[in-house]
């Protein structure tokens, strides 16, 4: 495996916290992280990278697509994806890597079986929910706060938006911490790698994005009761008759905080909404 200190003098570059640049130089990481998709039997054959630095992580990809694999790496720094291109050269010229140059919230991104990323932490989130609704099993590195409100369960002071937006769409577990020590430059704050196994939700929702947002409205008023959040929160959620919703709720559910339901409770109050915000037309 290429040497993460040695790509980083080749490259000529130190990272910039100012740019949210920060190189994942610790070995035992950079190795650590493939194992996490061969322990769920992911089919490796075509990987994503969003966030390709020097190439550490990359030439680890490559070993674990094999030569039969495919991987592709997104890299918006335009002489970090130049530098991508000559360091790869080989692998690029025998159809195993593709380098994207361009910012991953924009650029078309390929079909993958799977992603293995250490994000840029400013726009983690964005991405985070570009790749979920792919239902591809993700291997992703955030903040450890960040990560740790993805897979937070209801009841928890972590639990929010994030947690039930991440849990609609896949099983989630944090994996492993990873030190500040491990970046080059060492960031502010811990990280935390997660892993995302994409599965069906075990509730119906007819409509994903106002459910999404519906969840988005109650926890703007979190320590609000999920009544007094309904009537508050119709701005956002886009509710018409937030009145007749709450007539028609649960008392019980009506008297919780938004950090007390599932996301399946979620989801039946969500379907609920749809139903009593959209009359029926006299025919």
């Amino acid at each position: 495996m290429r040497d993460p200190d040695r790509l980083l003098a080749r490259a000529g570059v130190r990272g910039d916290p100012d740019r949210d640049q920060h190189f994942l130089v610790d070995d035992r990481v950079l190795d650590r992280l493939p194992t996490y998709i061969t322990e769920i039997d992911a089919d490796a054959s075509h990987l994503l990278e969003i966030g390709g630095g020097t190439g550490a992580l990359t030439d680890r990809l490559l070993a674990l697509a094999g030569d039969d694999g495919n991987v592709t790496v997104v890299e918006r720094d335009r002489d970090l994806a130049a530098f991508l291109r000559e360091e790869f050269r080989e692998e690029i010229d025998a159809d195993r890597l593709t380098v994207i140059e361009g910012d991953a919230l924009e650029v078309d991104l390929p079909a993958f079986t799977a992603s293995v990323s250490n994000l840029p932490y400013g726009v983690s989130s964005q991405i985070a929910f570009r790749l979920l609704p792919e239902k591809r099993p993700l291997v992703l590195m955030f903040q450890q706060e960040f990560a740790e409100r993805m897979v937070a369960e209801p009841g928890t002071s972590e639990y929010g938006r994030l947690s039930v937006s991440t849990q609609h769409y896949a099983d989630v577990e944090l994996v492993e911490t990873v030190p500040k020590e491990a970046f080059s430059p060492p960031p502010a704050v811990e990280s935390a790698v997660i892993r995302a196994r994409p599965r069906d939700p075990d509730y119906e929702v007819d409509d994903e994005e106002f459910f999404l947002r519906f969840v988005k409205a109650l926890f703007t008023q979190r320590r609000k009761t999920i009544r007094n959040g309904i009537r508050n929160t119709a701005h956002i959620s886009g509710l018409e008759r937030p009145d007749a919703v709450v007539d028609a709720a649960d008392e019980d559910v009506l008297r919780k905080r938004p950090d007390a339901m599932s996301p399946s409770a979620f989801a039946e109050l969500a379907q609920l909404a749809l139903e009593v915000d959209t009359p029926a037309v006299d025919g």
